[in-house]
């Protein structure tokens, strides 16, 4: 064989190699073999008719080294091969012309009642009573009313030419909305995109037994227009991102992400926490105030700070409040304030922000143990009052379905037992698997893992000086650890940090030697400690913590409006 293919015109052979060719790339020669006979059958039916009789097809198997020719039996399996695809094809292009020539009538159908809506224009009917305009918080107590709603369209569903069904939110809830016969015959009906503003008039009725939707009820419309239309196609909402979509994507298109039913009611659950913490500390006895978030001192290390230019000096955007808060304590009692935190943290751990909501208080004339409680009772606090309103209370059943408020004592637990805990349990350090001392830092982690198997509330105490604030005093009866605390939350980890602070001037000019500050810039603070100094002590809490453990949220980004953190600060 190798001697007649030698002899023959090799311009008149068709390579196949089953192993290494390729029917997409391939052409036929020795070079660029086909990989299937049938497609060297379909290359020799190509070539003009004179040329054909003297194409012969050459196959080399896999495994073998040489070209032999194609056995006749092969031959004829691979004509065959190439018929049947020469049919598939055929009627594959049938089909596709006739789908093309359908897809062109509808069309143009499509155009023609898009042209024939643009006749009809919807009127109010005068015979019937003017609307009243509500919100749809308030349809409930409007029902067989004639009403005004406007809002956004949040679900649409097109049920034959003559009805249409629309969701309607306006920030206060939802409202379902039927329209027949004529209104969904307009020209905005026939092109109505999710997102579009509208404005619907009719009357609420109640649904009958075995009907569902929002609140059991639904608008029944009579007359409705478009306020603002949003864009459909590839500029839709719904081709923007999903629910799967990469972090970074709903990030970027957070404005729109949050108008979704987990991301609003978040932010909602998040207004009425803010207003019951204030509602806890005016029953308390706190006055609220508002402290500079431009300073220039620091007040957890000099490596989270982020500095700027103020007017030829060097400043700082807050990392607390609590300097400024403990001046206040003898002319205002004790005192609160929610204000913007920032920490310039190299992390992007689901727990980290750079810019967060910092509720933080000062109580002057306490405890230690005293400190402790009203961290514990402002907790259990802020939790009973968002829960006794029946509509944050839902938002969070829907949200976190396993949460209870909560009845018991926290756990108080020592950072010395702790450290004991993890290694009994065997937790391990990172850095060495080796077991923790007295003295570690108890990185993120092995804490999350100790809070979530204890499974409770855990008020973590007396932690070493090494490891806290400059501000933070030490006990007497161990000048190893200080009055500090940190409340870890299961699921979340740490959500409030507070301590005593140091009311005595030495021991605190003592500490600004030992932390290597200079203590000029802190002379307003000192001042505390020389006119009039009294035992007191405070805390901040985390408000985008406390709301991923209140709403079971993943990360604490998803608990603000538009989240700043490394390499984020759009939109």
């Amino acid at each position: 064989l190798a001697t007649k293919l030698s002899t023959l015109d090799i311009s008149d052979l068709v390579f196949v190699d089953e192993a290494t060719g390729s029917d997409d790339a391939g052409c036929g020669n020795k070079d660029k073999p086909f990989k299937s006979a049938a497609s060297a059958v379909g290359h020799i039916a190509s070539q003009p008719e004179a040329a054909q009789e003297s194409l012969k097809i050459v196959i080399k198997k896999a495994g073998d080294e040489k070209y032999s020719y194609i056995t006749p039996s092969a031959l004829k399996k691979a004509k065959n091969a190439y018929e049947l695809a020469l049919k598939k094809a055929k009627k594959q292009a049938e089909r596709e012309a006739r789908d093309k020539e359908e897809r062109e009538a509808k069309l143009v159908e499509e155009q023609r009642k898009l042209e024939e809506s643009k006749k009809v224009v919807l009127t109010q009917d005068p015979s019937l009573p003017k609307p009243k305009t509500i919100q749809i918080r308030d349809a409930k107590e409007n029902r067989n009313v004639r009403v005004k709603v406007n809002g956004w369209v949040s679900r649409l569903r097109v049920q034959g030419k003559d009805m249409m069904f629309i969701v309607l939110r306006d920030g206060t809830g939802y409202l379902q909305c039927v329209l027949n016969n004529r209104l969904c015959h307009t020209y905005d009906a026939l092109t109505l995109t999710l997102e579009s503003s509208v404005s619907i008039v009719g009357e609420i009725k109640e649904l009958p037994e075995g009907k569902t939707a929002p609140d059991g009820h639904e608008l029944v419309v009579d007359f409705w227009e478009v306020i603002g239309k949003a864009p459909g196609g590839d500029e839709a909402v719904s081709n923007l991102f999903d629910k799967d979509s990469d972090p970074s994507v709903l990030l970027n298109q957070r404005h729109l992400v949050i108008r979704g039913d987990r991301a609003s009611s978040v932010l909602k659950v998040r207004s009425r926490v803010m207003r019951a913490f204030r509602d806890h500390f005016e029953g308390v006895g706190y006055a609220e105030v508002t402290p500079p978030c431009m300073v220039q001192t620091q007040v957890e290390g000099g490596s989270t700070l982020f500095s700027f230019n103020y007017y030829g000096e060097e400043a700082y955007l807050t990392q607390s409040s609590q300097l400024y808060l403990e001046t206040c304590l003898p002319s205002m009692g004790a005192v609160y304030t929610m204000n913007e935190s920032f920490r310039a943290e190299n992390s992007n751990t689901r727990r980290h922000l750079s810019e967060y909501t910092h509720c933080e208080a000062e109580i002057p004339f306490i405890s230690f143990d005293q400190l402790l409680d009203g961290i514990e009772f402002m907790v259990k606090d802020v939790v009973n009052r968002v829960w006794a309103e029946p509509e944050t209370r839902a938002m969070i059943e829907k949200l976190n379905p396993e949460f209870k408020p909560m009845n018991e004592p926290f756990i108080r637990m020592r950072y010395a037992d702790a450290i004991t805990w993890l290694n009994e349990h065997g937790v391990k350090r990172a850095e060495d698997g080796q077991d923790f001392e007295f003295g570690d830092d108890i990185p993120e982690a092995p804490e999350r893992h100790m809070t979530d198997t204890i499974g409770k509330p855990i008020l973590l105490t007396h932690f070493p000086v090494p490891i806290k604030a400059f501000y933070m005093p030490p006990t007497k009866d161990d000048l190893r650890v200080t009055e500090s605390v940190d409340l870890l939350m299961p699921n979340v980890g740490e959500i409030v940090g507070g301590s005593m602070r140091i009311w005595d001037y030495d021991t605190l000019m003592a500490a600004y030697k030992r932390e290597g500050l200079d203590p000029k810039p802190y002379y307003w603070y000192l001042d505390q400690r020389k006119y009039g100094s009294c035992p007191h002590g405070g805390f901040g809490l985390g408000v985008e913590r406390f709301l991923a453990w209140l709403t079971n949220s993943y990360t604490v980004r998803e608990c603000c409006l538009y989240p700043r953190f490394k390499d984020r600060c759009q939109p």
